[in-house]
């Protein structure tokens, strides 16, 4: 049995900005497959401009560390707080808000590792290429998909 190169926050990289950020802590690659783990940091009161959506391969817990954000998973707002957790399972559909006037941190746990820092790359690079306007989209869409997100169908207006 090999020893690995063990060290803290192996991953450590920050994607997003002031407002919505993303600093990965582990990702499959240190892991095995085993698990990612990433801080999310939200301004007070930002809305989530990506849609609701599922994934079918990999269950997400929050754990809540400064401020409250609002996880609505199945139709249902569900406030995760400091020292509180919640277990999104696979295929509830799911966002989250920052409706306080705090900002907010959460660690959040994938296992396994499906998903990875390249999803928030390129989720990010074409919000700035959107240039504080409407992102495209089709394309938020497609880049949903191929890293194991199924947005979900807008609700009904």
């Amino acid at each position: 049995m090999s020893v690995m190169n063990l060290q803290v926050n192996p991953a450590n990289e920050t994607i997003g900005d002031k407002g919505l950020s993303i600093r990965f802590l582990v990702t499959g690659d240190s892991s095995n497959g085993s698990i990612a783990a990433f801080e999310l940091r939200v301004a007070s009161g930002l809305r989530l401009l990506a849609p609701a959506h599922s994934h079918d391969h990999y269950e997400e817990t929050i754990y809540g560390i400064e401020g409250v954000l609002t996880w609505t998973v199945d139709g249902k707002p569900i406030e995760v707080g400091p020292g509180e957790a919640l277990c999104i399972p696979r295929g509830a559909v799911h966002r989250f808000d920052n409706n306080g006037s705090a900002d907010a941190k959460a660690l959040c746990v994938v296992t396994p590792a499906a998903i990875g820092p390249d999803y928030f790359r390129e989720i990010f690079a074409m919000f700035h290429a959107a240039a504080g306007g409407p992102p495209d989209k089709t394309g938020m869409m497609d880049i949903m998909r191929r890293h194991g997100l199924t947005p979900a169908a807008p609700p009904p207006s």
